[in-house]
Order: structure tokens, then C-alpha cells, then sequence
């Protein structure tokens, strides 16, 4: 009997197809069995010491592949597909790995930068070799204590040079008072800018306090998730009543499950001031688009509207305290010049940014950009 050549054809390619996937199944075999073997190597109590940790801790195997990792290194923003992002933290773990004093950790203080935007953490790195290629990896955010002291020069700065207008005022506006006392028309016409004043200059000290706040604030270490569907929610609402005065109408576009790590209302402020710029610098009965989206492992609050637009060449200068494009209008929307700087300094301490795009004439689009919300490594080396 004789078989044609289509038939010895598929015999050897079933032949060859078996082959291939009992391979592939020994492979995934073997690498099941070795992730097992490495996980038995890293010494007991490594794991509960993780989870106790208030501070990034990792572990990583001699292919420098992240096998443990607690919530707090994703949010500081080390990790990214099982492996660290910044070179500087690598290095620490290899001379870690080579050192023949396993005992002896080393120690280490590093400026990371962040992968959006130029937001900066400092940081007091710790690097112990375990055995068997395995190193543990300590990250303390320092942050907060390196920013303090030029924090507290900023604000003295801001103080003695922008209050000095409003409190001029209110001094000048006193004594117009009490010289128009026989005066009744005169006297409720002061009275008025006086109330006036009183009110801008509340306004600035609080804004510069939160300023203060803002850059004191220890966020990006924080685990604490936020639904940024509720930040866009919540901003909107704050905004309501102004939009509703300059019937202007919101257009709300949002996607669900977009989580970030950080604070809720700090990011609800962000939003807020953005969206309260855009209705303060568009025309009555204007509109003003909020979207919300995530693209390549970022989350994107974006703030359109048709307003004025912004001159090129005050793009850059835009988000420095008290920067004014137009003085005479930010002081008729009772502008302090602080809202654009709090938004970015909100992003940076998420460990974003935020970018702008604006046409004269056309209108601008603001967008707050901030890493999403990755989920720790357990003990099996996945992610939860």
C-alpha cells in the first residue's frame, strides 16, 4: 500500500506540532518549578517584615527581577513590568549583590526623577545582599523633610511681597472713612471697597497657605487609591454655581476604574482651580469640556475651553507664583495668582505633570497627567 505526499505531510507536521507543545509545557514546567525553588530561597519572615514596612521594600532575585514589592514602591513610582526604574537604585542592588559582607547594607541617598513631567523625590536607599543572588531594597521618601526649609523661605517671600497691596489698601481705604464721616454716600461707597479688600486679601492668605500645604505634604509615598472619576465629580460640583452665572455649560466625559495613588482632596483641588480658570476666562454661554481617560499607564484629567487663549510667550512662565497674564482681569475675577501653581505642584507630588495647550484667540486645554495605580507583588512573585 502506498500513501501520497499529502499524507506523510501531515503526519510529520503533527508529529512535529506534538513535539513543540510538549516542549513548551516541560518549559512552563520548569520555570513554575524554578520561581517555586527561588521563592523557597528568600529566608522566612522576609515577607511579613515587607508588609510590616511603612517605607518602599522590595525584593529581587540574582536576574535583578522583582519577586517581592510592597504597595508603597508603586506608589513612589519604582516599579515598572517587575523591574526598577531608576538606574541609580540598580547599581545600589548590584554592589549590594557582589559585597562579600552580606551582613553590611548598603546605604545610599539619591534625587529621582520622575518618569512624567520633572518632579523630583528624594530619597535614603538601603540595599542588603540575602543569599542565593537575593537583595532587599529599602526606599525612604524624604521628600517632605528636603523641601521643608526652602518651603518655609517661599513662604516668607510670598508673604512680605503680596500682601503688602491688599493691606496698602485697606490702610488708605480707613482713612478715606473716617474723612468722608459726614459723608453717608461716601462712606458706604468705601465701605464697600473696603469689604472688597478684606475679602482678596482672605482669599490670597489662603491660597498661599495651601500653597505652604501643598509643598510640605508627603504624597507621593502615600498607598491611599483614588477614583479620579470621583475627583472629576466632586471638581464639577465645586464649580456649579460660578458656571451657572456665566451660563456656561460643563460637558462632563469620563471613563470608570481609573485609579491613581494620592490624596483625594488635594486632586479634587487641582481639578477645581483648572476648571474654575476655564470658566473665569471664557465668554457667557461659553463651553468648557472635562474629560477623563487613561493612555499608556497614565491617567489624563484634561480641562478644555474656548476662552482668550494664552500668548506663547507666557506659556512658560504661567504656573509661577503669582504670575498674571493680565493683571486687570485676574484682579476683576478676584485672581490671586496662585491656582495654576498650586495644580502643578499638586501633580508633582503625585509624581505627575500637567501640560498645556493654548491659541490666542482659541482657547487652551489643560492636562493634569498622573501615573495609575499599580497593584504590589505577593509572595509567588505576581501581582495582586
Amino acid at each position: 500500500m502506498s500513501y501520497s505526499w499529502e499524507f506523510w505531510s501531515s503526519v510529520i507536521l503533527a508529529f512535529v506540532t506534538g513535539s513543540v507543545a510538549t516542549g513548551l509545557i516541560v518549559w512552563s514546567s520548569s520555570k513554575a518549578q524554578d520561581a517555586q525553588q527561588k521563592a523557597q530561597v528568600i529566608p522566612d519572615g522576609i515577607t511579613g517584615a515587607l508588609h510590616a514596612l511603612a517605607t518602599a521594600g522590595l525584593v529581587l532575585d540574582s536576574d535583578n527581577k522583582i519577586v517581592r514589592a510592597t504597595r508603597s514602591a508603586f506608589a513612589l513610582g519604582l516599579v515598572r513590568d517587575q523591574y526598577l526604574v531608576h538606574p541609580k537604585l540598580v547599581a545600589l542592588v548590584d554592589k549590594a549583590r557582589k559585597s562579600k559582607k552580606s551582613s553590611k547594607a548598603r546605604v545610599k541617598d539619591f534625587a529621582l526623577a520622575s518618569e512624567i513631567g520633572d518632579a523630583t523625590i528624594w530619597v535614603n536607599s538601603r540595599a542588603l545582599h540575602l543569599g542565593e543572588g537575593f537583595v532587599l531594597l529599602l526606599v525612604e521618601d524624604r521628600t517632605e523633610s528636603h523641601n521643608l526649609e526652602e518651603t518655609r523661605r517661599d513662604f516668607v517671600a510670598n508673604i512680605s511681597h503680596e500682601l503688602k497691596t491688599p493691606i496698602g489698601a485697606i490702610s488708605l481705604l480707613a482713612e478715606a472713612v473716617q474723612s468722608a464721616a459726614d459723608d453717608p454716600k461716601q462712606v458706604r461707597k468705601f465701605a464697600k471697597s473696603l469689604e472688597t479688600e478684606s475679602l482678596r486679601l482672605t482669599q490670597l492668605v489662603q491660597d498661599i497657605i495651601q500653597l505652604s500645604r501643598v509643598q510640605s505634604a508627603d504624597v507621593a509615598g502615600g498607598t491611599s487609591e483614588v477614583d479620579l472619576q470621583l475627583v472629576v465629580a466632586e471638581a464639577v460640583d465645586r464649580n456649579r454655581v460660578l458656571a451657572n452665572k456665566k451660563k456656561i455649560q460643563l460637558k462632563v466625559s469620563t471613563t470608570d476604574g481609573i485609579r491613581v495613588f494620592g490624596d483625594l482632596e488635594l486632586l479634587t483641588t487641582a481639578a477645581k482651580n483648572l476648571i474654575e480658570n476655564a470658566i473665569s476666562y471664557s465668554d457667557t454661554e461659553s463651553p468648557v469640556s472635562i474629560s477623563l481617560r487613561k493612555k499608556s499607564g497614565v491617567a489624563e484629567i484634561a480641562i478644555k475651553d474656548k476662552g482668550a487663549g494664552i500668548a506663547t510667550d507666557d506659556l512658560d512662565r504661567i504656573f509661577e507664583r503669582f504670575y498674571r497674564v493680565d493683571q486687570s482681569r485676574s484682579r476683576a475675577t478676584g485672581g490671586t495668582g496662585l491656582g495654576l501653581s498650586l495644580v502643578k505642584n499638586i501633580a508633582q507630588k503625585h509624581l505627575g505633570e500637567v501640560q498645556v495647550k493654548s491659541k490666542v484667540g482659541a482657547g487652551s486645554t489643560f492636562t493634569i497627567r498622573i501615573p495609575l495605580a499599580t497593584a504590589p507583588i505577593d509572595a509567588t512573585g505576581s501581582k495582586k
